[in-house]
């Protein structure tokens, strides 16, 4: 079966508190930089042989080269910072506040690809494994999204277009270099649309002078030029991501973007976030046209209990209303530890391999395969 799989993850794993104390210990200056590449590369080898065991049709790296979901985009790219800009859009936690707002890097240069985003990670994670290998990379949007056109210096982007159009080509960069090393599976981390699903948020856009529905049209074709110079034997998905620390950045269904989304996008498969109501109901798969897949995210991440394997496929059941079972997909909502890596956030390992279990479990039932 090519991409995306029946059983699925999204791609960051916890980080063990030995990966990080090399970290820190690299950036004090107290542990030589090939040192930190062994322990990395030992805490991948582990995390594989946990996919692995799990069953999963395909495995990542867990991401642990990484800062982020995105922060090694402005780390490994010219162009950012090292000024900031406030961001618009607050993530909510669990009692209901409003966390902080974070700063976002304001783009003084123009963008270009200092070197491999993600390349060199997925070629070392695949000397490690026969398995099928993810590689994972941000979409273009980040680069604008939560501050919106405050993030320009007009010396160097006389529009956000402008600045897309560069994001974009960064993308395209390293998603020639990614097919160089073998690598044949690409997901492009997509968080702006799903934000703007929520109606309080398009609220917040329009606040600051913007049109909810021209962000999602700007950043439907920021994706498509990231992705039009793919060959033809890669697989592009996309994870519409709307976080997964705490209560996240958005509310709402995918009704407001699903057409456009479904239709538009020049890509094989969408991650849709389906682990609590605040995603909304099926009826938007309606809208997802043959032979592009869905890959229901019914799995939380932020939460260590395990699932009711009965009431998964009861779900499954219903988004089978809306579109065939055949094109459906089994994954997590999100990443099992996607924010900014420090020991102690994401899921604990153990449960982390029972619920990529419960995911191949339920997949080998549903799909027979």
């Amino acid at each position: 079966m090519s991409p995306p799989y029946r059983a699925e993850h999204i791609g960051s794993l916890p980080r063990p508190e030995r990966l990080m104390l090399a970290r820190h210990q690299h950036e004090a200056g107290t542990l030589s930089a090939a040192d930190l590449v062994r322990i990395e590369d030992e805490c991948i080898a582990d995390a594989i042989a946990m996919q692995e065991r799990a069953g999963i049709d395909v495995v990542t790296d867990g991401e642990y080269r990484k800062r982020g979901w995105r922060e090694f985009f402005y780390d490994k790219v010219e162009g950012f910072g090292p000024d900031t800009v406030d961001r618009d859009f607050p993530i909510r936690l669990s009692d209901g506040t409003l966390a902080p707002l974070i700063k976002e890097p304001k783009v003084t240069a123009k963008l270009k690809r200092r070197e491999p985003l993600t390349a060199n990670d997925f070629a070392r994670a695949r000397a490690m494994t026969a398995k099928p290998i993810k590689a994972t990379l941000p979409t273009p949007s980040i680069a604008h999204f939560f501050p919106g056109d405050r993030v320009l210096d007009r010396k160097v982007y006389r529009n956000r277009e402008e600045l897309l159009r560069d994001a974009a080509a960064v993308l395209r960069e390293e998603i020639a270099d990614l097919n160089s090393r073998g690598c044949s599976y690409v997901q492009l981390d997509e968080v702006p649309l799903a934000v703007l699903c929520d109606p309080a948020n398009m609220d917040v856009a329009r606040k600051r002078g913007d049109d909810p529905e021209e962000l999602i049209d700007l950043y439907i074709n920021a994706i498509n030029a990231a992705v039009r110079d793919r060959p033809e034997h890669m697989t592009i998905g996309v994870h519409l991501c709307r976080g997964n620390f705490a209560e996240g950045m958005a509310d709402g269904g995918y009704e407001p973007i699903a057409e456009k989304l479904f239709n538009r996008l020049d890509v094989d498969g969408f991650f849709l976030e389906y682990d609590t109501p605040r995603a909304g109901d099926f009826a938007p798969l309606r809208h997802l046209p043959k032979p592009r897949k869905a890959v229901l995210g019914l799995i939380s991440t932020k939460i260590a209990a395990l699932e009711d394997k009965d009431a998964v496929k009861r779900r499954l059941d219903e988004a089978g209303k809306f579109v065939d079972l055949d094109r459906l997909c089994l994954s997590p909502q999100c990443g099992f530890a996607s924010i900014p890596a420090r020991a102690g956030l994401g899921m604990p390992m153990q449960a982390t391999e029972r619920k990529l279990a419960l995911i191949v479990e339920i997949a080998r039932e549903v799909w027979r395969a």
